[in-house]
C-alpha cells in the first residue's frame, strides 16, 4: 500500500530485457532504506526488490506488467518516481494508493495556471466513470486532486512543490502516464452492481 506522495525522483540506471520481461535498475537515494523483497511503487507500478546497492537497486518485471504499464517504454537516462510501501504508523498524506496500474493515459494538454500547472490527460477508455471533481487520482505514481473531468479526460493542477518533487514537471503532450482510479469507487461500483441502474426520477 501507497500513499502517492513521491519520496524521490530516481534515474533508470539499466534496462536488461529477454523473452520473459525486463530487469530494471535505478539510481536512488532510497537504495540503502530498500531491502531484497520489499515493494516498491515507480511510477505508480508496485513491483518487488530482487538486489539492492548503496547506490541502486534492481526489479524484475513480467511481460504483462511491461505491456499494461509505461514500464515498457523505460530507457537508460530517464526519470521515474519512487514510493516505497507504507509501513504501520505512517502518516496517510495523500490517498489509498496500491500501485496497481489500471492503464495508461496521453497527456493531452499542458498550460500554466497561475503559479500551477495545468495538466489534462486522456484516460483510458471507460476510466473517466471513477473520476469526480476534487476526489483522487494517481498518475506516475503521484496523489493528485481531480480539477475537472469530461467523459475520458481529466485535469489536476501541479503546484510547484508537485512540480520540484516529482517529474510529472517533465511531461509534454503525447507523454504516456501510468494512471490508477480511485479504488474506493470501484467498490462502490462492485457492491451496487446487483440492484442495477439507478431509477429515473418520476418512476
Amino acid at each position: 500500500m501507497f500513499t502517492g506522495l513521491i519520496q524521490d525522483v530516481g534515474t533508470v540506471a539499466g534496462v536488461d530485457r529477454t523473452e520473459d520481461g525486463a530487469r530494471l535498475s535505478f539510481e536512488s537515494r532510497l537504495a540503502p532504506e530498500l531491502s531484497d523483497g520489499a515493494s516498491v511503487a515507480i511510477d505508480g507500478a508496485c513491483l518487488t526488490v530482487v538486489e539492492t546497492g548503496e547506490e541502486r537497486f534492481s526489479v524484475e518485471a513480467m511481460n504483462q506488467t511491461l505491456g499494461m504499464t509505461s514500464l515498457g517504454d523505460l530507457s537508460t537516462g530517464d526519470r521515474v518516481n519512487l514510493e516505497p510501501a507504507l509501513s504501520a504508523g505512517d502518516r496517510l498524506g495523500g490517498h489509498l494508493v496500491q500501485g496497481h496500474v489500471d492503464g495508461v493515459g496521453v497527456v493531452s494538454g499542458v498550460g500554466d495556471d497561475g503559479f500551477s500547472r495545468r495538466l489534462e490527460v486522456k484516460l483510458p477508455e471507460g476510466a473517466g466513470r471513477y473520476v469526480i471533481p476534487q476526489g483522487s487520482i494517481t498518475l506516475r505514481g503521484v496523489s493528485l486532486t481531480v480539477t475537472g473531468v469530461e467523459e475520458d479526460t481529466v485535469a489536476v493542477a501541479l503546484i510547484p512543490e508537485t512540480l520540484e518533487r516529482t517529474s510529472l514537471g517533465e511531461l509534454v503532450e503525447g507523454d504516456r502516464v501510468n494512471v490508477e482510479l480511485d479504488v474506493i469507487a470501484r467498490y462502490v461500483e462492485k457492491m451496487l452492481s446487483p440492484y442495477g441502474a439507478a431509477p429515473e426520477p418520476g418512476n
